[in-house]
């Protein structure tokens, strides 16, 4: 946290359309990380320009345009921003295609809050 500020310094997206892993994903992260929330693929590319978030948890399965497609316009934006996935699809061809996608890293669902925060960490340290 900066030392003149009460706000965390760090902007995470979390482009999630289901209200409760949201949430869970907010009650985690709230007090280290500003959160931006995305409903959908085309919200967090538009929410990506708009606020210039430091990472992104994308999901994968959302309306509109779907996380691996929103990952795709993103990268052609920014190719280094970590992009880390945050899915109920935990098959070997899932992260294959998330990663060929531009995805960082990939976690599972039900999400558990020390690897979520560890994972952040990795990456925006």
């Amino acid at each position: 946290m900066d030392s003149q500020n009460t706000l965390p310094v760090n902007k995470l997206l979390v482009a999630e359309d289901n209200e409760s892993n949201f949430l869970l994903v907010m009650t985690i992260l709230k007090r280290d990380y500003q959160i931006i929330h995305a409903l959908d693929g085309l919200e967090a590319i538009q929410k990506y320009r708009q606020y210039s978030p430091d990472a992104i948890l994308m999901d994968l399965k959302m309306p509109n345009m779907d996380g691996l497609e929103a990952t795709r316009e993103i990268r052609k934006l920014n190719t280094c921003i970590p992009i880390i996935v945050v899915s109920a699809f935990a098959f070997d061809s899932d992260k294959q295609e998330a990663s060929a996608a531009g995805c960082t890293d990939y976690l599972t669902k039900p999400i558990d809050a020390r690897l979520l925060k560890e994972t952040l960490k990795k990456y925006l340290s």
